[in-house]
Order: structure tokens, then C-alpha cells, then sequence
């Protein structure tokens, strides 16, 4: 008896600690709401020509994806001793991840490019000369991203790692949301300034030298075997990833023709899909260190073993749905507590079924990937937080059909 409430005890602390950092490190995802105010003021610029919204998703998930991958390198490293937590005199792996997150940048940014403009044909009836705008727009957006988040990212882990945090569970969350704010509003410069007088040169010219010094870096490094090898891993996923965000996208359209301009659900949809891909991350990032630590089996049936974590995220993520709806009520409707309980209901609703689908999909990967000798760390994030926004966006599409 003695044991078992001690073991109970123990449980309970592991709940309360992992819910105490996933709140700390999801509450960054309310500066996805600033992303939000962004699409919602900008819903002009949307409209000036039909692949812009259409994008707008791919944009967040493949950076989204670029970062998750960065970021789970980085906290399995740390953890592992392969990373050193200071930038100057780092180890020969970090500066090879660098540079292969850099090469993923561009080689995401003509896959998306491409797999956009497939559906934009198909969907929206564009032509074959809207591709090279998409590209550009597309390009340029992914380079901005990689110069401004990539600096920040390390900065972050090395910061929650020094404190004592675990980077595993504060890293991606804390850092994806900034990479929203950040990548939005890149996307709306972006577009605004593309469609100028010379934004078409501008913008072709700095895709340009981005391409060419992308290139000089994988002459550089190509004979580097981790190098080589986390761009083979992640190909695949990079591809799954940019069809997949492009089915978000057309969701999205589809999403606006329902609301019908309503802000408060443009300003809530980044900080909806950041979050569930956040608890994606959690649970599939903590797994992924027990599985190299050994103390966690890599089989998708193992995840009764890891229940603390994903009840702990999941329950994290609830309390900060309800302070969206919140703050969205207020910010947009005059009708504050009538708009607050539709609110209310409709994202606590596109929650359950969101982060129960990606609780399972995260560990099962994660699982899956370490288990055939992969690195779970350049799968688990990207594919988890794209089929995150897949997902979100999809329950959130069938919840106001049904109840708006």
C-alpha cells in the first residue's frame, strides 16, 4: 500500500511538472495571436491574387517543419553532449546541422513552391505563369525566415538548457510561435512589396543570391556524411510535408467562405495549429530522448508508458485554448459573452479532436522511426506539426460547419 501511494506521489509530480512547463512553454504560443491580428488586418493583401491564402499554411508548416527539425537536433543534442550549449567553438555536428538546415530552407522553399502552384492550377484555376511569382514569393519568404529564426532558436536552447529547463519540452513551443509572428509578417512584407513597381526584380534577385550561396555551401560540405545524411532523411519528409500544409491550405479557403470575414477566427487560426503542433512536439521530443536513453521501448504500444506527458500537454493546451477564445472575444465581437461561449465551445471541441489524433500520430512516429534506425528528431516534428495543421485546420473546418 505504502509503495503504491508512493508511486502515486511520484505520478502526480510528474503530471504537475510536465503541465507547469508545457503552460510555461505553450503560453508562447499567444504571441501566435499577434500572428493572428496580422492575417486578420491583412485580409486585403489576401485577396490580391487567389494562391495568397492558399500559401499562407505551407508558409507557417514548412518553416514550422525546418524549425522542428533544428529544434529537436538541438535538444537531443544537448542532452547528449554532441552540442555544447555556447555558439563560438561549437562541435563539428552542430555547424553540419547548421548548414544542412540552411540547405533544407531552399529545398523546401522550390518543393512548396512547386506542390503550391500544382494546386493552384487544379483548385483555382491559375496558369503556368503564376509559378514563377509563387517561387519568389515562396523563396524569398523561407531565406528571410532562415536569417532571422535560426540565430534566435539557438539562443533559446541554450538559455532553457543552462537554466535547468528541458529543451525537449521548452524549445520547439517557445520558438515556433516566435517563427510564426516572425514568418507572417515576413509573408504579408512579402507580397505587399512584391506586387510593386519592382518587387518582382527585388525579390528575384535576393532568391537569387540566396540560391547561389546555398549552393557554394553544399559544394562545401557535400562529401560530410551527416550533412549528406540529414538531407536524405529529411527529403522525403519535406516532400509529405508540402503536400500535405497545401490540403491545409485549400482547407483554409474553404474555412473562409464559411466565417464570412470573421476576425476572431483569423486571429485565433495560427495560435490553434501552433499549439496542437506544440503538444505534438512535447510528446513526440520526450519520447524520442527516453527512446535513445533506453528507459522507453520504441513501439507505438509503449505510449500507456508515457500517459504523464501526453495528459500533462493535453491539459496544458486546454487552459490556453480557453484564454484564446478569450482574448479573441474581446479583442473582435461587442457582444462579448454570447461570442465568448461559441467561442469557447468551438475551440475547446477542435482541441479534443485535434491532440487526440496528434498525441497518437507523434508517439507512433517517433516510435516507428527510432525503432528502423532513423533519427526520430528529423521526422517526428516536421511530420507531426504539418499533419498538426492538417488536422486542426480540418477540425476546425468541420466544427463551424456544424455549429457556426
Amino acid at each position: 500500500m505504502e509503495v503504491r501511494m508512493m508511486i502515486a506521489r511520484t505520478n502526480i509530480g510528474r503530471i504537475f511538472n510536465t503541465l507547469g512547463q508545457s503552460i510555461l512553454s505553450l503560453s508562447f504560443n499567444f504571441g501566435g495571436l499577434v500572428a493572428g491580428v496580422f492575417l486578420a488586418s491583412s485580409l486585403d493583401v489576401f485577396s490580391i491574387t487567389p494562391w495568397a491564402l492558399l500559401l499562407f499554411p505551407g508558409i507557417l508548416s514548412v518553416r514550422g517543419a525546418i524549425g522542428g527539425i533544428f529544434s529537436g537536433r538541438l535538444s537531443t543534442a544537448l542532452h547528449l553532449g554532441t552540442v555544447k550549449a555556447t555558439f563560438p567553438k561549437n562541435t563539428k555536428y552542430f555547424y553540419l546541422l547548421f548548414y544542412a538546415i540552411i540547405t533544407l530552407t531552399l529545398e523546401s522553399g522550390i518543393i512548396l513552391g512547386l506542390t503550391a502552384s500544382t494546386f493552384s492550377i487544379a483548385f483555382l484555376g491559375l496558369t503556368i505563369n503564376d509559378l514563377s511569382a509563387i517561387l519568389i514569393v515562396t523563396i524569398t519568404t523561407m531565406a528571410l525566415s532562415i536569417i532571422l529564426i535560426s540565430p534566435i532558436t539557438f539562443g533559446i536552447s541554450v538559455l532553457s538548457f543552462k537554466r535547468g529547463l528541458d529543451p525537449d519540452i521548452t524549445l520547439y513551443p517557445a520558438i515556433s510561435t516566435l517563427a510564426d509572428i516572425l514568418v507572417t509578417g515576413c509573408y504579408i512584407l512579402t507580397l505587399k512589396t512584391f506586387f510593386s513597381e519592382l518587387g518582382y526584380f527585388f525579390f528575384g534577385l535576393f532568391s537569387l543570391i540566396f540560391v547561389i550561396a546555398v549552393c557554394f555551401i553544399l559544394i562545401k560540405n557535400y562529401m560530410e556524411r551527416e550533412y549528406v545524411r540529414t538531407l536524405k532523411e529529411c527529403f522525403l519528409t519535406i516532400i509529405l510535408v508540402a503536400i500535405i500544409v497545401n490540403v491545409s491550405g485549400s482547407i483554409l479557403n474553404r474555412i473562409s467562405e464559411v466565417i464570412k470575414g470573421s476576425r476572431d477566427i483569423y486571429m485565433v487560426y495560427p495560435a490553434l495549429i501552433d499549439t496542437v503542433g506544440d503538444v505534438g512536439s512535447i510528446i513526440g521530443s520526450t519520447a524520442t530522448t527516453k527512446f535513445f536513453l533506453g528507459t522507453l521501448p520504441s513501439s507505438p504500444l509503449s505510449i500507456k508508458s508515457h500517459l504523464i506527458e501526453v495528459f500533462g500537454a493535453w491539459l496544458a493546451s486546454l487552459i490556453i485554448f480557453v484564454m484564446y477564445a478569450i482574448i479573441a472575444s474581446f479583442t473582435y465581437e461587442h457582444t462579448v459573452l454570447s461570442s465568448l461561449y461559441k467561442l469557447t465551445s468551438t475551440l475547446l471541441i477542435v482541441n479534443i479532436m485535434a491532440v487526440a489524433v496528434m498525441s497518437i500520430i507523434s508517439f507512433t512516429v517517433a516510435a516507428s522511426t527510432h525503432k528502423r534506425g532513423l533519427d526520430p528528431d528529423n521526422f517526428v516534428i516536421p511530420i507531426e506539426s504539418s499533419i498538426a495543421d492538417a488536422v486542426t485546420t480540418l477540425s476546425l473546418f468541420i466544427t463551424l460547419v456544424i455549429f457556426h
